[in-house]
């Protein structure tokens, strides 16, 4: 029987240069759990990872209807800067939190968290070249590779999409 059957997630991803592995192992992971993934950009043409992954994105950023999802993950990499300041990304950022869904982001990603000032006060982690991001939103870094923080998960980079995936696996069953 698989876990997270009826669960629903969303990956948000940059249409250009996102983090290969920060998408495609936490998705292999969560849908290894049965739940179902989608991917939303803000293209709708084929999306390009750092590393060369292609994927083609199911829906817009812009027409994400959080309240269809029971967690929201931004995927990081050099390209997932676009949404440190999208009005879209931080809408999306807020509604999860104030629906009381999982949010989550990876790499350089939780800078869109911050951002969106949903980190200040709260336990999280972020890819090192962006921890003075963090701090300066008033976030508590911890440097750890993978942050919980309530409904809030944060991870630092590729090296920990393996285990960003399983606790938001894990997040999902409780």
């Amino acid at each position: 029987m698989a876990k997270l059957a009826g669960k629903k997630v969303v990956m948000i991803i940059a249409e250009k240069n996102f983090r290969d592995e920060e998408l495609l192992r936490p998705k292999e992971i969560l849908e290894g759990e049965g739940a179902e993934v989608k991917v939303a950009s803000t293209s709708p043409k084929t999306a390009t990872g750092m590393l060369g992954a292609k994927v083609e994105p199911d829906m817009l950023v812009n027409r994400l209807e959080v309240k269809d999802y029971d967690a929201v993950i931004f995927v990081g990499g050099s390209g997932s800067s676009q949404y440190w300041n999208d009005p879209a990304a931080h809408r999306i950022a807020r509604e999860a939190v104030e629906g009381n869904k999982l949010l989550c982001a990876i790499c350089i990603a939780p800078v869109t968290l911050a951002n969106a000032g949903l980190l200040a006060g709260k336990r999280a982690t972020v890819f090192s070249s962006e921890t003075g991001k963090l701090r300066s939103k008033g976030v508590l870094y911890t440097g750890r590779s993978v942050e919980t923080d309530g409904n809030i998960i944060t991870a630092e980079g590729p090296q920990a999409a393996e285990e960003f995936g399983r606790a938001i696996a894990e997040a999902l069953c409780r």
